[in-house]
């Protein structure tokens, strides 16, 4: 008996197993983000996992059903293919493992077959297709004001999530309410999900406003991401920790989310896979990060050459003799927060290892870190009140 796996891409759906239909469409019918079903085939490789609605990996065998979205992806690592490119045959791939169906026209060789799928139809409710942006976020209203720390890439698998995690972590152990949103790239929920295990209140990604993936139209990723930023700015953050898929100059509009973020940008790291690929994000796109992480920092060497090459600044920040520079960094970052931000807005008690009162504040951000790091790794930080005294009331 066949089993059917949502992946991740239809997370934002309400779909159980008997409130749609299957059906084929003719391909005039078909478009970005329609929900379809396909079988698996072939010969399973590593790669026959789907990451299912709750961000699990579930290993898939051929005569199963997925469920995925139709889209596009252009990963300079891994391969490229589209949904346009499926023939007559009806032959599909998942493009990740979230389900995102298209078929492949180039794949990196180091690669194993990719999981194989047959169409079988379109998900149809009354006759009518169902789509990702059936259930979308909407907003009446477009206004985003939220202080960004923008991860910026050379490449993928540049270190982007990896650093976006360790910034979560701190800044949430700074007292901070922060938000992380993966804004461009290809549908993957672990990304967004390892910075709510790390820190994040929130999360959001693209999929939340119907997009399988940014390889679109830039109109339509801006008519996409802005209800997206408005629901990130009604959760009143404090700070929003926003990480780029990809790079800037590929196809996944990392260029126009720079541009609609604009000046709420506060501090922008780019995760490098070399020195030189610095060089090549600097010159092709005019970028001068505040920070550069990722392999390009990997040991003392590439650092020193970073900083002759570039005259910026790395830090490693997986190595445990780098998190106290790492954390210094991030409290300088936090002083060009406008005031009403910078402030936790409540009072605390610090508390010694034995207990002792040490004093009854505010604290500013950059405080509580440099705060901790005094009193020793027993401090203990009791929030009293955690009523904000700016903005709207965070989403619960």
């Amino acid at each position: 008996m066949s089993t059917r796996i949502y992946g991740s891409l239809a997370r934002i759906a309400d779909f159980g197993n008997s409130n749609f239909d299957v059906q084929p469409l003719d391909r005039s019918h078909w478009a970005t983000g329609d929900y379809v079903q396909g079988v698996v085939t072939g010969i399973p490789t590593r790669l026959y996992r789907i990451e299912d609605r709750i961000g699990h990996m579930v290993r898939v065998e051929p005569g199963d059903w997925v469920v995925g979205a139709l889209g596009d992806r252009e990963a300079t690592l891994e391969g490229v293919g589209s949904w346009v490119d499926i023939g007559d045959d009806g032959v599909m791939h998942a493009l990740t493992a979230a389900g995102l169906m298209g078929r492949y026209t180039s794949m990196a060789t180091m690669l194993p077959e990719p999981l194989s799928l047959k169409y079988q139809g379109h998900l149809c409710r009354s006759g009518r297709k169902v789509c990702m942006t059936d259930f979308a976020l909407r907003s009446d209203n477009y206004e985003f004001s939220v202080p960004t720390l923008l991860l910026v890439g050379t490449s993928m698998s540049a270190g982007k999530t990896t650093t976006g995690r360790r910034v979560c972590k701190e800044l949430d152990r700074a007292g901070l309410h922060v938000v992380g949103a993966k804004l461009t790239g290809a549908g993957r929920y672990r990304d967004i999900l390892s910075f709510l295990k790390t820190g994040a209140r929130e999360i959001f990604d693209f999929v939340d406003v119907g997009l399988p993936s940014t390889v679109v139209p830039a109109d339509e990723y801006r008519r996409a991401i802005r209800p997206l930023l408005s629901h990130i700015n009604d959760c009143a953050p404090d700070l929003l920790v926003a990480e780029a898929g990809a790079s800037p100059l590929e196809p996944y509009n990392g260029a126009a989310i720079m541009e609609e973020l604009g000046e709420n940008i506060v501090c922008t790291i780019l995760c490098a896979s070399d020195p030189y690929a610095v060089v090549g994000v600097q010159q092709a796109f005019g970028l001068k990060p505040d920070l550069v992480a990722g392999p390009a920092t990997t040991t003392s060497a590439a650092v020193e050459l970073l900083r002759k090459l570039t005259g910026l600044h790395g830090i490693n920040v997986i190595d445990p003799d780098r998190k106290l520079e790492f954390r210094e960094f991030l409290r300088e970052q936090l002083r060009k927060l406008p005031g009403d931000k910078r402030r936790a807005n409540r009072s605390d008690l610090a508390l010694g290892g034995c207990g002792r009162l040490i004093g009854e504040r505010d604290f500013s951000a950059a405080e509580v870190i440099s705060e901790t790091e005094a009193y020793g790794p027993h401090v203990v930080v009791v929030r009293l009140c955690a009523q904000r005294q700016y903005g709207r009331q965070r989403r619960r």
